[in-house]
């Protein structure tokens, strides 16, 4: 399966965390992200990351390309509703999810039910809506 992770700058750390705690099951997957996302992720962890622009500069466009191809079956977005990063993207990138039935968190507690998911093949009916 194909994974977006994204987090905003005072989510960063958290998403380290997490994709550390989830290190096993992630690297079983595809995973791509932001630029600085991506970096400390693959930095703490390891992991294979494909790596797209800073958020601000385009990246968020770039995964939202992603999620319209169909080429995408998770979003791991951590965001900051109280930063002055930009909702916008969040927005955006939660409402292709939507409109493609594409499994997205925007905190690290959905994004726990969803990785368990993953783990347990809960999410395997994501291979038939790709054909």
């Amino acid at each position: 399966m194909n994974i977006a992770i994204i987090a905003h700058d005072r989510k960063k750390e958290l998403m380290v965390q997490f994709c550390t705690a989830y290190c096993g099951v992630l690297a079983a997957h595809s995973v791509c992200a932001t630029a600085t996302t991506g970096k400390l992720v693959s930095e703490a962890t390891g992991l294979s990351i494909q790596r797209y622009l800073p958020c601000s500069q385009g990246g968020c466009q770039q995964i939202c390309s992603k999620i319209t191809y169909n080429e995408l079956d998770m979003v791991l977005f951590f965001s900051d509703p109280t930063g002055q990063e930009s909702q916008a993207d969040v927005t955006a990138i939660n409402r292709l999810c939507d409109q493609y039935n594409i499994p997205f968190a925007s905190n690290v507690a959905t994004a726990e039910l969803l990785i368990h998911g993953l783990r347990e093949g809960y999410l395997a009916w994501r291979e038939i809506v790709k054909k």
